[in-house]
């Protein structure tokens, strides 16, 4: 049976507004009603690349005016913006890709709106992260949004070194001449068996999502010379309860698990020994679920 549905005549603010947009990642389906209505009635839409914003908007007959807004004019251009708002006019702000001013420029831009006393309003939508993270099968816990590494060697190795001990699923960004060296040294630093998730051109024609351990995405990539080719989004398990944790730290905690609370069992072990009182944390609920 037809589902009606009803939208309302004016979808925007009786206040100036900014609205932050998420656009589809790649396929055009993937664009919400309520993004349309917006993108149709604001005065002003502030895009990343109007270019690339402008075949967009053109695929659904909408032509507002637009202004720029990337990293390189970001400060200016906030200003521009809080001018129009200040004159009454509502203003969407849209990414090249999925949702604004997360590891894309806009995070200055709606800090400075908001010091300036405009309202932001999100409209939820696409967000490579959340996709994939929706279908790696990691995120029970809870997840952590990492974005893009260091683009050099050492200052990559050195963030990925501070996350060894992370429990919660990690979810990165990488560039296609950077990701054999990223994942390269996710091996290095996390091992061979910890899975990783690879989300490649997601939602577009070429898209691929594969799940493996890192010792074994070398050969992957190796397999075909267009695996390196799109936009990645790789979702990095956690580390494993009690990984990182030495002998004598695990049979400290074990011993005051048996008359302990866990809570209290891995504060007291991390005192006594030392070790992270998240990682003991994290082991004590895991020996107790295998009790």
């Amino acid at each position: 049976m037809p589902v009606t549905v009803s939208l309302p005549d004016r979808p925007l603010s009786s206040t100036p507004s900014l609205y932050v947009v998420a656009t589809p990642l790649g396929n055009l389906h993937d664009m919400t009603l309520r993004a349309l209505a917006v993108l149709g009635a604001v005065d002003v839409v502030a895009a990343e690349d109007t270019r690339h914003s402008q075949r967009l908007l053109d695929a659904y007959g909408l032509k507002p005016r637009m202004m720029a807004v990337h990293q390189h004019n970001e400060q200016a251009a906030a200003g521009q913006l809080i001018e129009h708002l200040a004159a009454g006019r509502h203003v969407a702000l849209i990414t090249d890709a999925g949702t604004p001013a997360v590891s894309d420029p806009g995070a200055r831009l709606v800090a400075r709106v908001r010091e300036a006393g405009h309202p932001v309003v999100p409209l939820p939508g696409p967000c490579a992260a959340v996709a994939a993270l929706s279908v790696s099968g990691f995120a029970e816990g809870g997840f952590r949004f990492v974005g893009f590494l260091p683009a050099k060697g050492g200052a990559r190795r050195t963030a990925l070194s501070a996350l060894r001990d992370e429990r919660d699923a990690m979810v990165f960004y990488e560039a296609p001449h950077r990701i054999l060296e990223c994942v390269a040294d996710m091996a290095e630093v996390f091992g061979g068996e910890r899975e990783l998730l690879i989300a490649r051109e997601m939602t577009k024609l070429h898209e691929q999502i594969v799940r493996m351990p890192l010792a074994d995405t070398a050969a992957w990539f190796s397999a075909d010379a267009n695996r390196v080719r799109g936009e990645f989004v790789l979702v990095l398990a956690g580390a494993p309860a009690g990984e990182g944790l030495d002998a004598e730290a695990v049979r400290v905690l074990e011993l005051l698990l048996g008359e302990l609370p866990v809570k209290t069992a891995a504060g007291l072990a991390a005192e006594i020994t030392g070790a992270p009182r998240k990682a003991l944390y994290a082991a004590a609920l895991a020996r107790r679920k295998e009790d």
